[in-house]
């Protein structure tokens, strides 16, 4: 079975307007992580203890719809993520990452348009990451999935539909 997605971290250019003012208009909560393991949005990896991280709020469909010209209206949501307080290299791409893998996930389904299609729970164990993807993707109408942590809700990378 072919991918026919891209996981895609927030991209650089973004990173760097979120580090000035986050899309709330606010500037960025820099916190230092104590324990680490914070999940980071910048390069899809996971903090280290002791680091100073931004917390910023983030509108991913809006930035989306921004790129793409989709009108997400009352589907546009905002929330914190963590990233990097400087430039980190991003992600290098492939796979879905591990560092964004957890027992409980949801995917949001999003048109071409920007209006939400469906969503699928991934509950410890039912299915993969990627085979809960390979379902979503299953419909042709899905332009893009959002991979969230269910206990917060929390936007984890965005997936978006490739040529292949």
């Amino acid at each position: 079975m072919s991918k026919n997605y891209e996981v895609r971290a927030i991209a650089p250019e973004v990173l760097k307007q979120l580090r000035i003012s986050d899309d709330a208009g606010n500037p960025p909560r820099m916190v230092v992580d104590e324990e680490g393991d914070n999940p980071l949005r910048c390069c899809l990896g996971r903090s280290r203890p002791g680091v100073t991280i931004a917390l910023v709020s983030y509108a991913p469909l809006r930035r989306w719809a921004l790129e793409t010209g989709a009108t997400p209206g009352p589907y546009s949501e905002m929330g914190p993520v963590f990233i990097h307080t400087e430039d980190c290299g991003g992600w290098p791409g492939g796979g879905y990452p591990d560092a964004m893998r957890g027992e409980r996930r949801v995917l949001r389904a999003y048109s071409a348009e920007g209006s939400i299609l469906s969503g699928l729970l991934l509950n410890g164990g039912d299915m993969t990451i990627e085979e809960g993807l390979a379902e979503v993707y299953r419909n042709p109408e899905v332009a893009a999935v959002h991979v969230r942590a269910v206990e917060f809700g929390c936007f984890h990378a965005e997936t978006r539909r490739t040529a292949g």
